[in-house]
């Protein structure tokens, strides 16, 4: 099957993710172009034909969008965006925006039931899909009285803007104290009606697992189920650092209602937890975007990238399963977590290395590909120095 090769497509991002994206898309001859800041990986790529800034600030994002067809003769391009709040902007001018690219991103109608937490929850309420204790406060006297299990954690609904609490992902609380003192915090970084309570889950990595999907009006075309076995930091990971793909039915089966629900076209992950206590697989969260570790995907005979481009542009696209037992590593993060790890005597340093000899697909390193895994080390010092 050939592909339309008269157009190529935009992605905005600079990290692993995106390279991922146009590794995929570049592979199939399709033309990529990077919007991104100057540390990006995915500028690096052989596949990446050009890179332009991405502005910080979301007003000058979107006029830069609106704009780009016309300046750069770029009409009808296909427009991957890949952050929470990249795919939020694209979402809010959607109607705008599909009048001058193809658009990987779903309406705002869709895509809001995965951005708010707050309607994530209450639309797996509805379907009777289980989810951890949740409650948004309206003040902090009701706070005081919620009847709230500890330890819990506090954790923004969505993240429009940068700060330590939003950046955090969560915050873990032990105690009733702690919990009003660090609400306090959170209120003064963000809207108080944003500010979410819930029980904290036990388990590390190896109890969270996802159903990964390509949906057309919300039936899953391409999909795949994985476990994250190791995250970073290991207690309370902001990012997998290890995946690999699995059977389970309980999750593939609470996902597909959830997405049915919704109505939603493009890709997606559902997160769930399981709970030793009860048994349950939890909802953690929906992310209706590409994720982190998409690139599992093409080892596993999915290349999520690459379908929803077939999708978009009416190519047809066969019904497929994801491989289990495959696996995907971020390297320089993952040997991190394991550091931490064995300092703790969590586990021992021949089962890490034992995981390096399976087969598995990096998220950086790839043979036809190999500059940005030589630059990624630098830039993340980088970054890390520039944080301090």
């Amino acid at each position: 099957m050939h592909v339309r090769r008269q157009t190529g497509a935009i992605v905005v991002g600079s990290s692993f993710l995106e390279l991922g994206v146009a590794r995929s898309l570049g592979r199939h001859g399709i033309p990529v172009w990077v919007l991104a800041d100057r540390n990006s990986l995915a500028a690096w790529s052989r596949f990446s034909r050009r890179r332009l800034p991405w502005p910080t600030d979301p007003e000058r994002q979107i006029a830069l969008l609106l704009a780009l067809p016309d300046r750069y003769g770029l009409r009808q391009w296909t427009l991957y965006a890949t952050g929470d709040e990249q795919v939020a902007l694209v979402a809010r001018h959607h109607a705008a925006l599909a009048e001058r690219f193809v658009l990987t991103t779903a309406s705002w109608e869709q895509y809001r039931w995965a951005y708010d937490k707050r309607l994530t929850y209450q639309l797996a309420a509805q379907l009777g899909v289980d989810y951890p204790w949740t409650r948004v406060p309206r003040d902090k006297q009701e706070l005081a009285l919620l009847d709230c299990p500890f330890p819990a954690i506090l954790k923004p609904a969505f993240k429009q803007l940068a700060n330590p609490f939003t950046d955090a992902k969560a915050w873990r609380v032990a105690s009733r104290r702690e919990l009003l003192d660090r609400y306090d915090a959170a209120c003064a970084l963000v809207p108080p009606e944003i500010v979410m309570v819930q029980e904290s889950i036990p388990g590390q990595g190896e109890a969270q697992f996802s159903f990964a999907a390509l949906c057309r009006e919300g039936t899953p075309v391409a999909w795949l189920t994985a476990r994250r076995a190791r995250q970073y930091p290991p207690d309370f990971g902001l990012a997998s650092t290890y995946v690999e793909t699995v059977e389970s039915p309980p999750i593939e089966k609470a996902a597909r209602r959830l997405l049915k629900a919704i109505g939603l076209s493009g890709l997606v992950e559902v997160e769930f937890k399981y709970d030793r206590a009860s048994g349950r697989y939890l909802l953690l969260d929906i992310n209706a975007r590409a994720w982190a570790w998409h690139t599992l995907g093409r080892r596993a005979g999915v290349d999520f990238p690459y379908l929803l481009w077939r999708m978009v542009h009416d190519l047809p696209i066969p019904n497929l399963k994801g491989r289990a037992g495959v696996r995907w590593i971020h390297l320089i993060p993952d040997l991190e977590s394991a550091i931490l790890s064995l300092r703790r005597g969590d586990f021992h340093g021949r089962e890490w290395l034992g995981s390096l000899c399976s087969p598995r697909e990096s998220a950086v390193f790839a043979l036809d590909d190999p500059l940005p895994a030589l630059v990624e080390a630098p830039l993340l010092l980088k970054q890390r120095f520039l944080r301090k």
